[in-house]
């Protein structure tokens, strides 16, 4: 049976690794312990198909350890402590070299039980996760770990592995194999920085190829069927997806109309409305706020519109409403305020509601004095100065005007009613 070509073309040295430049350039510190053939705990952090477990196989063949992998989605405890069991023996006198892929699906009980062999050093540890390790993998395990964290590798670099896939699928054809000029950069940055993607797209490729001419013609129409779709890296309620929704909220807050379009698209393309939903609804009163009031009503018609009409027409309503508030005027003086309010509290600064404000029923409870509220409509302007926060913060204040035309247009007016103290 013929090896599957990201087998095949898996890289035997640092140098023939593409990508993870910061990581393994001469001098960089992950290619530096390789090379000096230190045996460290490391957590290797990143998307798929960037060279984690190439990296690691190359780290095992410069090691008298013995090397053992796990997959922690279906290994158990007691796979672990099969493990655990051989170390000191014949099976591994130099010790274990243990590979643990996608280490977030262990629990806390079966991340403890390496703790003691990697202290004693009798248990090298190589894990890798393409979730955030200071949320998914136990404190004491992290310490005594290095994390290094792996990056999408770049289409001028992916391209380069693509290239040698489709030498060696040269060689595997039956047929001469040519392709049309573009497809290796067009598979390349379809599959959005996986590598292992982009070397199972050119395997595809090849054998979806039909003979023409006496020879198998690689078109760029066939690349795009097959690699479509793949440059989305999503995982809902994943890294993934936190990223994308923290770059379309900090894009609206940007006054970027481009970037908050863009990164929107991305979550259309997953078929994820929820998410950006929830960010445009918070935006509008996060950072647009009380410099355009009227961006929550029409953000969420936005949204009621989009959840109605689902995809594709969805994309209309959310677009307008990221492009709204990415060119509207912006203010923080809600979330400001509002924080600094919920500070107070959660402090415990708060005291007594003021009497003027207490429920009217307490005047027939016999109490010393009357409520005495002044009814503000009562009066010119419609307000009248009395104290409304308890006593131990009567002078505080919380909301501060934002320098927005609207913002400043009230406090015009609440300045010539109240004076300029008020």
């Amino acid at each position: 049976m013929q090896r599957p070509l990201a087998d095949e073309i898996r890289p035997k040295t640092l140098d023939e690794v593409v990508g993870q430049k910061h990581l393994l350039a001469p001098g960089a510190v992950l290619r530096r312990l390789i090379e000096s053939g230190a045996e460290a705990n490391m957590v290797f952090y990143g998307p798929s198909g960037t060279g984690k477990t190439t990296i690691a196989n190359i780290i095992a063949q410069r090691t008298n350890k013995t090397l053992y992998r796990l997959n922690a989605t279906t290994a158990s405890l007691q796979d672990v402590k099969d493990i655990i069991a051989d170390v000191g023996t014949l099976m591994a006198p130099g010790g274990i070299l243990l590979y643990l892929d996608e280490i977030q699906y262990f629990n806390k009980k079966q991340q403890q039980s390496l703790l003691e062999f990697m202290e004693n050093g009798s248990l090298t540890l190589i894990a890798s996760t393409t979730e955030n390790p200071y949320f998914y993998v136990y404190g004491a395990l992290l310490s005594r770990s290095t994390v290094f964290e792996f990056k999408a590798v770049p289409p001028e670099e992916t391209e380069t592995a693509v290239l040698r896939a489709l030498d060696i699928e040269k060689g595997r054809s039956p047929l001469p194999l040519t392709w049309e000029e573009g497809v290796p950069r067009q598979i390349a940055t379809a599959c959005g920085g996986d590598v292992r993607k982009a070397i199972n797209a050119v395997e595809l490729l090849c054998q979806a190829a039909v003979p023409r001419d006496g020879q198998l013609l690689l078109t760029r129409n066939n690349a795009s069927q097959l690699a479509q779709r793949s440059a989305m890296r999503y995982d809902k309620g994943g890294d993934a997806m936190y990223d994308l929704a923290s770059a379309l909220m900090k894009s609206l807050r940007g006054s970027d109309p481009d970037a908050a379009l863009h990164y929107l698209a991305r979550f259309l393309e997953a078929g994820d409305l929820v998410t950006p939903c929830r960010r445009l609804l918070c935006s509008a009163s996060e950072d647009i706020g009380m410099a355009y009031p009227q961006a929550v009503s029409i953000v969420k018609a936005c949204v009621d519109t989009a959840m109605q009409l689902g995809l594709p027409e969805a994309q209309l309503p959310l677009a307008q409403a990221a492009i709204l508030l990415a060119t509207a005027p912006k203010s923080n003086s809600v979330v400001e305020g509002i924080s600094a309010a919920w500070a107070d509290v959660k402090a415990g600064r708060t005291g007594d509601v003021p009497r003027e404000l207490q429920n009217v029923h307490a005047d027939s409870t016999g109490m010393e004095r009357e409520q005495g509220y002044r009814y503000p409509h009562s009066y010119p302007g419609h307000w009248v100065r009395q104290q409304y926060l308890p006593d131990p913060l009567k002078d505080v204040k919380y909301y501060h005007y934002g320098d927005n035309k609207t913002e400043q247009a009230a406090r015009a007016y609440w300045e010539k009613i109240k004076g300029p103290e008020g």
